[in-house]
């Protein structure tokens, strides 16, 4: 396994991340502070702002999955599914560096989500 590479690849995109987080951050206070003239800019703001949110929230949540990554990386347990126990592919993981299962644990897990969705939602009517 090239722990160096991949915690390169991880380090950047951490970066990343971490800029793009920055520049909505800015984008949404030079949006309030252009002074908002009328309902309908209100509304906008309110919309944007609510979508920017959900962004910054799924970047957070991938910059601790880069984080827990680069721990495993120096625990020397990186490339190993959580499920399993065996070895990740290393195109997966070139294609999703954080990547913690491989593709058919991941797929199992999916599946587990989508099930217990559906009963949540039939528990609801």
């Amino acid at each position: 396994m090239d722990y160096e590479f991949f915690s390169a690849l991880l380090t950047q995109r951490k970066q990343v991340l971490r800029d793009s987080m920055a520049e909505r951050g800015n984008l949404m206070k030079q949006y309030y502070s252009s002074g908002l003239s009328d309902d309908s800019d209100v509304v906008a703001a309110a919309l944007y702002e609510t979508k920017v949110a959900n962004i910054l929230e799924l970047q957070k949540t991938e910059i601790n999955d880069i984080d827990y990554a680069l721990t495993k990386i120096k625990n020397k347990t990186y490339g190993i599914c959580e499920m399993c126990d065996d070895e990740i592919d290393i195109e997966r993981l070139k294609i999703k560096p954080h990547a913690r299962y491989c593709i058919n644990c991941r797929e199992y897990v999916e599946k587990k989500q989508i099930l217990e969705q559906k009963c949540k939602n039939l528990k609801k009517r």
